[in-house]
């Protein structure tokens, strides 16, 4: 995933040649070798144009083997994703205190025994209230976690967590936007959060692009429109086929222009029933009727499975309606 960029090669390559002559110039004087400044030319335009040919192939699709296989858990008012590549997984978020058991459940009927990545995107307890859980229930190599240092989180939940991180002898990984990850033969980028410190600690969410082949999906936690907006900032190209939309389908995230710019062909909302928060809300559900997403709801269709063999992406389910629960 390239962050934008300000200067293209061709001016680079320019001032390195101009950088060149005045160097032979000064060194040599008026007797310098045209021939030799003439080698020297063509060997920096190759090496700039084998550099560019580098960064594009970078950005080549690469042909994978086997699935991704990504479940949507329904943990009722809150959020937990298990992506898996063969023998590679990764854990987004876990869900609220009171859906322990059942997550873990999930999780081992699933035969995890460990994880590459655990990611709590946000110190909200319906992200990470049983991940303290998760931590003590497996292992894993790396757990990423924003730097919330400046809004002094102190709540029991983000407590719980930090000392079940400590207790395994293992410390946060601080997300960097732009740096990129393997698990198994897909990569993700993370694109946010950008800053460090926010108002609003939704804005401290992880987001990150994960592409599998020729799929790619994103994951957003509660990220709201200013970090939405900070992501359009930064990165020239963030369509994916599969977005799981901010903050539960809420009014605060899926600004138009971030959805313009993802173009889903799918949208996934992890939300409970009945919840008291009105999740989803008629602008968000009304912008999926009118951009013709489908959405995949957990508060109507339970947990749901996405496949991808690289090429396709197929649901365990067919998608859910755009009922709302309140403005």
């Amino acid at each position: 995933m390239a962050r934008k960029e300000k200067r293209n090669t061709s001016s680079i390559t320019q001032i390195i040649l101009g950088i060149i002559v005045l160097a032979i110039i000064f060194i040599v004087g008026n007797n310098f070798d045209l021939d030799l400044l003439k080698n020297l030319t063509n060997d920096v335009e190759s090496n700039a144009l084998e550099n560019v040919d580098r960064k594009q192939q970078n950005n080549e699709v690469t042909n994978v083997d086997g699935n991704l296989i990504i479940d949507y858990i329904n943990v009722g008012q809150g959020d937990s994703i298990l992506i898996r590549q063969g023998e590679h997984a990764m854990l987004i978020d876990g869900g609220t205190t009171e859906c322990k058991e059942e997550l873990l459940e999930c999780l081992k009927s699933k035969n995890i025994t460990k994880f590459d990545y655990i990611i709590g995107t946000h110190p909200h307890e319906d992200h990470i209230g049983s991940l303290d859980d998760v931590v003590n229930e497996f292992e894993f190599d790396t757990i990423f976690f924003p730097d919330v240092s400046s809004a002094r989180v102190t709540t029991k939940t983000f407590e719980n967590l930090v000392l079940a991180v400590a207790n395994k002898n293992m410390k946060f990984t601080t997300p960097v936007s732009g740096k990129e990850y393997s698990l198994g033969e897909a990569k993700f980028n993370i694109l946010a959060p950008s800053s460090t410190s926010y108002q609003s600690l939704n804005n401290y969410s992880i987001v990150i692009k994960l592409n599998y082949g020729e799929n790619s999906f994103i994951f957003t936690g509660d990220a709201e429109t200013l970090s939405e907006t900070e992501i359009l900032n930064s990165y020239d190209d963030i369509h994916a086929d599969v977005l799981k939309l901010g903050h539960h389908g809420s009014t605060t995230s899926s600004s138009k222009k971030f959805l313009n710019a993802v173009s889903p062909k799918y949208a996934v909302i992890s939300v409970g029933k009945d919840n008291t928060y009105n999740h989803p809300t008629k602008t968000t559900m009304d912008k999926m009727l009118e951009l013709n997403i489908p959405v995949y709801r957990t508060d109507e269709l339970g947990t749901i499975e996405c496949i991808s063999d690289g090429k396709n992406i197929t649901f365990n389910t067919s998608p859910g309606s755009y009922d709302y629960m309140g403005d």
